[in-house]
């Protein structure tokens, strides 16, 4: 069931959705959580797509904030909201309002928002691309009780993991964390199956992809390790290679698919490890609201030191080209080496 309403206000939204639950006979709100969506128009079919699926696990009543730019003066100066209301079958296990806010509510969508938001049920806010530098001090992101970011979509990723740790808050979070909880659990059970020291690590992947940074820095900062990255032609995370005191261990999957686990001494052996879509990432980041305080130890572990660790334990080089030419022998050398031969010749 669908309802459009233009030119609307909050308290029409309220009762649209009241009314629909009757029309469809649910007037019972079995929901356990809002989760409110910021994106633009580009990118809100795939974000609530996404949102849809991971509400048949936990359902919610997703609000879709999607901040309309207006070309003209006039229109900016004009404030207007458009509300698209969806229930039943149109909402997965859930109900979805779809705002689109125009002119100067957009500087306001906080008091857009609030008045749909279920009542005694946590917040979730996710901005899928746009996210801004600070979520907790972002007027929607005061809101909620967890804020979800994606540091791989944003225009310099790698310099947005810095932007992260300065104003880093509990309960802010990001999906390229996310990603990598497959290989953490991988590799943390590896270790478990062994005794061993682990004295260096190799984390190889596409480049520009945080995903690969935050695993280092997970590394480096639970097994106090320098660790080293390499890239690949991916997709994403390829492969992680820890030395230990027994020998290496290596978890490699060059095809986002399969991956094979080899330790030392033991037959290598394959383990499922396919890439994630978004909808399994987000029901993963909503079966827990409390802060994830791994996450925050490994972002702020920092590039800076990661960087510097790597750097003082990297092996030295020296170019063949730089390299000091071998000294000429002597002319003494020279004759004792002939003298042989003339002897022999002699004879």
């Amino acid at each position: 069931m669908k309802t459009d309403l233009t030119d609307t206000t909050s308290s029409k939204i309220n009762k649209a959705l009241v009314l629909g639950r009757r029309a469809i006979g649910t007037p019972a709100v079995g929901m356990v959580l809002t989760l409110v969506i910021v994106t633009d128009e580009e990118n809100a079919y795939d974000a609530l797509k996404a949102a849809n699926e991971a509400s048949r696990e936990h359902p919610s009543r997703t609000l879709v904030v999607i901040k309309r730019v207006s070309r003209s003066p006039r229109d900016r100066a004009k404030a207007r909201l458009d509300a698209e209301v969806r229930l039943g079958a149109d909402a997965s296990t859930g109900e979805t309002v779809v705002l689109r806010l125009y002119g100067e509510v957009v500087d306001h969508a906080q008091s857009v928002v609030l008045p749909l938001l279920l009542p005694d049920a946590p917040v979730v806010v996710w901005w899928p691309v746009n996210s801004p530098t600070d979520p907790a001090n972002d007027p929607l992101g005061a809101l909620a009780q967890r804020r979800v970011t994606d540091t791989y979509a944003a225009e310099q990723p790698i310099q947005e993991l810095t932007a992260r740790a300065d104003a880093y808050t509990p309960g802010d979070t990001d999906l390229s964390w996310t990603r990598i909880t497959p290989w953490r659990s991988m590799l943390a059970a590896a270790l478990d199956q062994v005794a061993c020291e682990v004295t260096s690590a190799e984390v190889e992947g596409e480049e520009f992809n945080p995903s690969v940074e935050l695993l280092a820095m997970w590394l480096a900062d639970r097994l106090k390790i320098p660790v080293r990255r390499s890239t690949s032609a991916g997709p994403g995370l390829t492969s992680v290679r820890m030395e230990t005191s027994l020998g290496p261990i290596v978890l490699d999957r060059p095809d986002a698919a399969l991956a094979t686990l080899s330790i030392h001494g033991q037959p290598d052996r394959g383990v499922a490890l396919k890439r994630r879509e978004t909808a399994e990432l987000i029901a993963e980041e909503l079966r827990r609201l409390d802060p994830d305080d791994t996450y925050a130890s490994a972002l702020r572990f920092g590039l800076e030191r990661l960087d510097e660790e790597a750097a003082t334990t990297a092996p030295v080089t020296v170019p063949a080209e730089e390299a000091p030419e071998a000294e000429a022998p002597a002319p003494a050398a020279k004759a004792a080496k002939k003298a042989p031969a003339k002897k022999a010749a002699a004879k």
